[in-house]
């Protein structure tokens, strides 16, 4: 995940990658007590594509149903069993127009890990659609974001609009505050794909769909950012684990030969930017965001992968001034949802956002798409078998 230039961040080339669905615990949390997850579901412990019918259309909405222009079946690389792909889609726009809503439908939930939805503006429409027509078969690879290099999509240009994630349900806004989306924007679907359910193999062909619900808005109406706060992750192998990747160097090695060198010095960037200096193995890590500008926060939602035990993000900790804005004490792979704030919460300059995960490096053994890898000290990576931590937050700048 690269670093904003300012306190908002929106996606394009060489930004990080996520998770995606809608999408946290403090040390201590209980949450080291719950249960091991259960084997269920076409990923195993995953609960695959949610079937919860949208919302009713509010007044003045109507709904855009788009789909992969082509079938496609995932080729990871290196011998791994991850891949990120990215396929525009045209929405047609030739108004302006705001998102209020977004549902990703995985075309096929047994190799779906998680997607998501970004908009591109019409300044960079032509890279992307460049960056297809050069790539033989449907889209192209995007490890670390959209994966469109080029002055017409610099990052801050393509904004990280939704995700999805196995279990969660139509991404609903408030009426009054949306993504913009200007006539000639295209949408950006980045689908990780993991073949550990299928033993590393094929499992078919997928052709994802999303439903866009879009409103004219009006002169009140809200324009929406995404801003990702993430925390380092530096999960030692469990007691009784050994194993040439329980090294880190070694594990951060294998995470560049199969992800590139952007994800690949994730981890030691992150460590630095939250002002460590040098790592601090362990099952929970923090980080402090400065607030740089007038933002609202709006909702949110944590993500982490399948050792994820609790994520929590904090206004002002410490401070008499402290308030949870997000808070999952038991993370659940298969319940990435975004949480509305019981109220919107104005913040600004001289605020401190701190995102606080715990992992658990002995559900390596409990989960079957993972009890059969070699055990490894966990770093941040995009693959099934990696980890993150990021509290992705829904905020609409202000004047003051």
């Amino acid at each position: 995940m690269t670093k904003p230039e300012g306190p908002l961040w929106k996606f394009g080339a060489g930004a990080m990658t996520l998770v995606t669905a809608f999408a946290v615990a403090a040390c201590g949390s209980d949450a080291d007590n719950r249960a091991a997850p259960t084997a269920a579901g076409p990923h195993g412990a995953h609960a695959g594509g949610s079937s919860a019918p949208p919302q009713p259309l509010r007044a003045g909405e109507r709904f855009v149903n788009l789909r992969m222009a082509a079938a496609y079946t995932p080729v990871p690389p290196e011998g791994g069993s991850d891949e990120y792909r990215c396929q525009v889609i045209d929405p047609g726009l030739t108004k302006t127009a705001f998102l209020t809503g977004t549902q990703f439908t995985p075309g096929n939930v047994a190799i779906a890990h998680h997607a998501i939805v970004y908009a591109v503006p019409p300044r960079g429409a032509a890279a992307v659609r460049k960056q297809d027509a050069k790539t033989p078969g449907a889209g192209w690879q995007c490890f670390g974001g959209t994966g469109v290099a080029g002055a017409q999509v610099e990052e801050g240009d393509a904004a990280w609009v939704d995700t999805w994630a196995p279990g969660a349900t139509e991404t609903l806004l408030d009426q009054d505050a949306g993504y913009k989306l200007e006539p000639g924007s295209l949408i950006v679907l980045q689908i990780h794909y993991n073949l550990l359910a299928t033993g590393g193999k094929p499992a078919g062909p997928d052709r994802s769909a999303v439903r866009l619900r879009l409103t004219d808005g009006t002169p009140q109406t809200r324009e929406l950012e995404t801003w990702p706060l993430d925390a380092p992750t530096d999960l030692p192998c469990a007691a009784g684990e050994s194993g040439p990747l329980c090294d880190r160097a070694a594990s951060i090695a294998d995470v560049t030969k199969r992800f590139g060198p952007d994800v690949g010095e994730m981890a030691d960037r992150q460590v630095e930017e939250c002002g460590r200096g040098v790592p601090k193995p362990g099952i929970t890590q923090t980080c402090d965001h400065k607030v740089e500008a007038p933002m609202t926060l709006f909702a949110g939602f944590g993500h982490m992968h399948m050792l994820g035990r609790a994520i929590k993000v904090e206004l002002n900790p410490g401070t008499p001034k402290a308030q949870v804005v997000l808070d999952v004490p038991h993370f659940d792979f298969d319940n990435q949802r975004l949480m509305k704030l019981p109220k919107p919460v104005d913040i600004g300059p001289g605020d401190t956002l701190r995102v606080t995960c715990t992992h658990d490096a002995g559900l390596r053994k409990l989960l079957p798409q993972l009890r059969k890898l070699p055990p490894r000290y966990v770093v941040w990576g995009d693959g099934t078998s990696d980890e993150m931590c990021i509290g992705i937050m829904t905020v609409s700048p202000r004047k003051s």
